[in-house]
Formats: structure tokens, sequence, C-alpha cells
């Protein structure tokens, strides 16, 4: 059995702030360390349970921080970006499952570092009408080629944000929200160790986890955190402007909703 692990950042155990995050900060280089213990841990968990293969797709910002030489030998990394599948790096290869790890809640959320792709440019996104996070809509777009969530960690916001839309997944929670850059959170050991055991029991679902499948074409809502923003995307003739901060646009199928977002979270660049 194959199963793609991807990685973000955030919903990392000890993370509670962006200067953890983001390269050039001294906090940085330990955040990436606990992010790698978190991806060899789902791994471990993961190799427990059965899986004959196991990918690792690096998932935050400029996809190039866990550390190559510290990731369990037994799994291959994708990192670096562009790239076509955005977070989850290969998706076109054969997957049965797949395992979110350290990921938050959506934007506006009270959650730890809560946001969705680009903090600076999108204050919510929906597809088909209900709003999704960064879980929501690449759990989608694996669903759309038949790949279920079978595992995701993160803190307690983004748990009980996300478990309806996955309700056979595992869920492991690493901290408890006390504000958008405070936790109560679990020791990076003991985060590690729930979730190997959170990836292993996993592998006992993929038979009955469902893909979370959406109606096509899709219907893609985007609130922008600034006018500007709203300006810049509708340039582009395929979205409509809705209202001031919101534009709109249809999609043949989630994939191309994913890449166009993508490119819309490109875009924003040129307005920092």
């Amino acid at each position: 059995m194959r199963i793609l692990i991807c990685v973000d950042i955030e919903g990392v155990a000890g993370v509670v702030h962006t200067e953890q995050t983001r390269p050039g900060h001294v906090d940085y280089e330990r955040a990436r360390q606990w992010m790698t213990a978190e991806a060899n841990a789902t791994v471990a968990g993961a190799f427990d349970g059965g899986a004959t293969e196991v990918q690792v797709a690096d998932g935050h910002g400029n996809f190039r921080n866990l550390w190559a030489d510290e990731l369990d030998p037994r799994a291959t990394l994708v990192s670096g970006k562009p790239r076509l599948f955005g977070m989850l790096g290969s998706l076109e290869a054969d997957f049965g499952g797949l395992m979110l790890v350290g990921f938050h809640a959506r934007a506006q959320a009270a959650g730890v570092l809560a946001h969705t792709i680009n903090s600076t440019a999108f204050a919510g996104i929906w597809l088909n009408g209900i709003e999704v996070g960064e879980a929501g809509l690449y759990g989608a777009l694996a669903g759309e080629r038949g790949v279920p969530v079978i595992f995701a960690s993160g803190d307690d916001a983004f748990v009980a944000e996300t478990r309806p839309q996955f309700p056979h997944s595992v869920f492991v929670q690493t901290k408890q929200t006390l504000g958008r850059i405070a936790a109560i959170s679990l020791s990076p050991a003991a985060a590690c160790t729930a979730i190997r055991a959170g990836a292993h029991a996993a592998m006992s679902i993929i038979d009955t986890a469902q893909p979370l499948r959406l109606d096509t074409p899709v219907h893609i809502h985007v609130r922008t955190q600034t006018t500007a923003h709203a300006d810049l995307f509708a340039q582009w003739p395929a979205l409509e402007r809705a209202d001031d901060v919101t534009v709109t646009f249809s999609a043949a199928s989630v994939e191309h909703a994913v890449r166009m977002i993508n490119c819309l979270s490109a875009m924003a660049q040129a307005l920092r």
C-alpha cells in the first residue's frame, strides 16, 4: 500500500508564532526540526501499519522546510515549488491513502496561526458553497482521484473544523488553542508518540474510509483580505467580481480550482 504524507508546520507541536514558520528567524530552524520529527513519526506509523511505500510532501511556504538528511530513509521526499498539485506534491501517483500532518484551521478561525493558503490574500474560500481550509481543499483534490484522507494532526480548532469532512479519519490533537499565537502544546516527543500511534491506527481504515468527492463543475468563491486583492484578481478574465472583496469562478474539476487558487496566491505577491 502506497501512502502520501503532506506536512505543514503551523499545526506542529510547539509552534505558536509566525517567526517559527519563516526562514531567517532563529526559532524557524528548531521548528523545522520538530516538523521533520512529526513527519518521521507519521512515516513510522504508516510502515507499522503495513505501508509498502511512503512519500512525504513538504507542504509549507516555499515547500523547502523538511530536513532531507533527517528524513526516515524508507520514505521519499517531494520538495520545492511550483508543483502541479501544490501541497500534495506527486498526487499523480497511485496512492491508497493521504495523511495530513501539522495542519491548521482555516482563515478567520480561532486557531493557532489559522489561514487558508495565503494569509495576506485570502479571508475565506468556498467550494460549492462550503467553506474549506487547506485540509478540505486538498482533501477534495485527493478525493477526486479516489484517495481518502485517513489521518490528520493539528490543534483543537483544526480537529473540530476538519473532522466532519473526514469522519472516518484518525485525528491527533497536538495542542490546545489559547489564541492566534498562543497554545497549550504537547511536547514534541509526546506529539510524535501520539502521531505514530495514530498513523498506525489509520492504516486499518483504508478499506472503509471514503474519499471526499465534490460535484463538478466546482463553483468557487474567494473572499480577499483587501479590496486591492479583489482588484488584482478581477483582472483575470475567468473571474467575476461579486462584491468589494469577493471574486468567483467555476472550474471543471477540483484540480483546476486548486491550480487557479494557487495562481491567485502567487499573483498576490505583487501587492506585498
